[in-house]
């Protein structure tokens, strides 16, 4: 019969400093093995199954595990062992549930980026799975793309689609189907539980949403009377933040919320004044480039410059492009009607009806596509000083200034 450990206090555990491993008494077995003076832990050494196993018990310390701990935890193991459980194996079976319940958790983002290259293959063109990754960055991932997708609600998916469901009915339409094939995707993968998907239609989000079919597609965005132009503007300056400096760009280059939000450092070129916008983000496919005031170079001049990060307007929370709500937002806080868009139609009313700048001139800023031989020639031409006199217009004492000028102020 093997002898009895002798049973140590507090204060002889404590004084026990010499590497190696020392019997403490009080449960057969409870060792504390001392590495050196500030490594110390408990182990157990014990026979499962017929195997001797030195089983860990935590460290020693002044904050770790004390003498009466120890003889508890190693009480309560051995009892388990009467049982017929193997601690060890059930450590790690507790370790592999838990790295197995980790590897069943994935972000909406993650999600859709690993949907769209699985389903890249079906598709007829590249264009295909362009559009879908740019509807889920621009409008779904600002709402849900850091959430875990099994932690994604109906609330959730109208708070997505409401926004633009009377406004962009179409775009609203298909990324409702784009974020249901996703969820389902992320169901069959395992990442999500069984059950309704949120973004599903029938019995579901039609309770909620008009029909896309018999949706009054709204196609006017409310403008920004010119006479106010001023007084907005020096409003909106005085806002601080990148949703406000955003705003400004996209009224000073009469450019789509969407290209402004999503322009990029190595599309300007602050030397020449020009900000070239690729075809792959312009609504008519085709490079568009803008002639940049003096108040529009400045304003991407101050702009910080983040070194991971080539978006000029990058949100500052996720480092993503801002969404279209939070320039609509910021002008809601402002009790004002117009919409960011809106300020396209007070560029085009204001060149009109206070300068001597050809219709056909006004169109080519606004990006809008050619519909006759006259337009066509400006575009082919694409007459850049002209358009950037045009837009440096309203300087201090003129007519234009007084107005807000649009695009010089």
């Amino acid at each position: 019969m093997p002898k009895k450990a002798k049973e140590l206090g507090p204060l002889a555990v404590k004084r026990l400093t010499t590497p190696g491993k020392h019997p403490v008494g009080g449960v057969e077995g409870l060792y504390l093995k001392v590495v050196s003076e500030t490594s110390r832990s408990w182990v157990l050494r014990v026979v499962v199954g017929g195997r001797r196993r030195e089983i860990g018990l935590g460290s020693y310390s002044d904050q770790g595990i004390g003498v009466a701990g120890a003889r508890t935890k190693a009480t309560a193991m051995r009892e388990e062992i009467l049982r017929g459980i193997d601690p060890v194996i059930q450590r790690m079976e507790v370790a592999s549930r838990l790295r197995a319940s980790h590897a069943l958790e994935i972000t909406f983002e993650d999600a859709a980026k690993r949907f769209i290259k699985a389903k890249a293959p079906e598709w007829r063109n590249v264009k295909h799975g362009d559009q879908w990754t740019n509807t889920i960055v621009e409008y779904a991932n600002p709402v849900i793309g850091k959430m875990m997708v099994r932690h994604i609600t109906r609330p959730h998916i109208v708070e997505i689609l409401e926004p633009i469901w009377a406004t962009k009915t179409e775009t609203a339409s298909r990324l409702r189907g784009r974020l249901e094939a996703i969820l389902d995707w992320a169901r069959v993968k395992g990442f999500r539980d069984d059950g309704i998907n949120p973004a599903a239609w029938r019995g579901n989000l039609d309770k909620l949403l008009s029909a896309p079919k018999r949706t009054k597609r709204v196609r006017n965005h409310p403008a920004l009377p010119i006479e106010q132009m001023g007084t907005f503007m020096v409003t909106l300056r005085a806002i601080q933040g990148i949703s406000a400096r955003c705003l400004e760009f996209t009224i000073l280059t009469a450019a789509r919320s969407g290209e402004a939000r999503g322009a990029r450092r190595p599309e300007v070129d602050l030397d020449k004044g020009i900000w070239i916008v690729p075809s792959e983000r312009m609504k008519g496919k085709k490079e568009h480039r803008v002639p940049l005031s003096p108040a529009a170079i400045a304003l991407v001049k101050a702009m910080p410059v983040r070194p991971d990060n080539d978006l000029i307007f990058a949100s500052p929370r996720s480092g993503s492009m801002l969404s279209d709500m939070a320039l609509l937002a910021l002008m809601r806080r402002q009790s004002l009607e117009a919409t960011p868009h809106g300020f396209r139609s007070t560029f085009r009313d204001w060149a009109g009806e206070y300068t001597n700048y050809p219709r056909e001139l006004a169109e080519v800023a606004l990006a809008h596509i050619k519909n006759d031989a006259t337009e066509a020639a400006y575009w082919r031409g694409d007459v850049l000083e002209k358009r950037r006199r045009m837009m440096v217009r309203g300087g201090p004492g003129n007519l234009d200034s007084r107005l807000g000028g649009i695009a010089g102020f």
